[in-house]
């Protein structure tokens, strides 16, 4: 696993396209300073409907995040995938779409799913049940764009 701040410099370095759709850079702020932070995480699911685009994302260290209670307190970010920018506005799916998202992301990545349930405290069978009640605890956000292009 590459260090933490790895993928951030490669991000500026205009290197984001080598992460393709599955590490998103978000772009958001401190809730306590103003000062704007920036974080990678792992896409959970990519939708696009026509010119919408949202990005689902899982708070894999619990609600008590620092880049979850900043879009928490303001959830104006800006998101980075590949090398393309977009505004988006945070949005926190409830414990009911939650367990549909690690229903639907769990047989696409197994591993990766394996591993948030078991970091998140709990274990599961591999049961599309399992993951629906896991998912229930894990808190999820979902970015979504702005409607418009992108921004560079």
């Amino acid at each position: 696993m590459p260090p933490p701040r790895l993928p951030i410099r490669l991000y500026r370095a205009g290197l984001g396209a080598l992460f393709g759709k599955r590490l998103l850079l978000v772009h958001h702020t401190g809730r306590h300073t103003g000062i704007r932070r920036q974080v990678v995480l792992e896409v959970i699911a990519y939708e696009r409907d026509g010119d919408r685009l949202s990005w689902t994302v899982a708070a894999g260290f619990g609600p008590s995040s620092a880049w979850y209670q900043n879009l928490r307190h303001s959830p104006q970010a800006v998101v980075q995938s590949g090398n393309h920018r977009y505004t988006t506005t945070a949005r926190f799916p409830s414990p009911e779409d939650g367990g549909a998202l690690m229903a639907r992301y769990a047989p696409a990545h197994p591993r990766p799913a394996r591993r948030l349930c078991s970091f998140m405290g709990s274990d599961v069978d591999g049961s599309e049940a399992a993951y629906r009640r896991a998912g229930h605890r894990i808190p999820f956000v979902r970015l979504e764009a702005s409607p418009g292009p992108p921004r560079g």
